[in-house]
């Protein structure tokens, strides 16, 4: 299984390394593209995926940190993780 594929091996899109890095984040959860001037709010588990992103964390990865430190299953955690890249590949498009 690719690190970028889900439970059933559907590959995640996740938005373009250059997207995610050029973007200012605050912790309060306010996130700024300078390139775009667009802003928009996260939550704290947004934040936290961003977070990861930004650092080069694979799907596995990202799915096991949230659910450890949300307290979620990992079910829960990927489906939320899989929703969120979506939300974003649409933001940078």
């Amino acid at each position: 299984m690719d690190n970028n594929q889900d439970k059933q091996g559907r590959a995640l899109e996740l938005p373009k390394p250059e997207h995610l890095m050029r973007l200012a984040l605050s912790d309060s959860g306010f996130v700024f593209d300078p390139v775009t001037g667009n802003s928009f709010s996260v939550n704290g588990s947004g934040l936290a995926i961003l977070r990861r992103l930004q650092q080069g964390t694979d799907l596995p990865g990202i799915v096991a940190s949230l659910s450890e430190e949300f307290e979620v299953d990992i079910l829960a955690a990927e489906r939320d993780v899989i929703e969120f890249a979506n939300l974003l590949r649409n933001t940078f498009r």
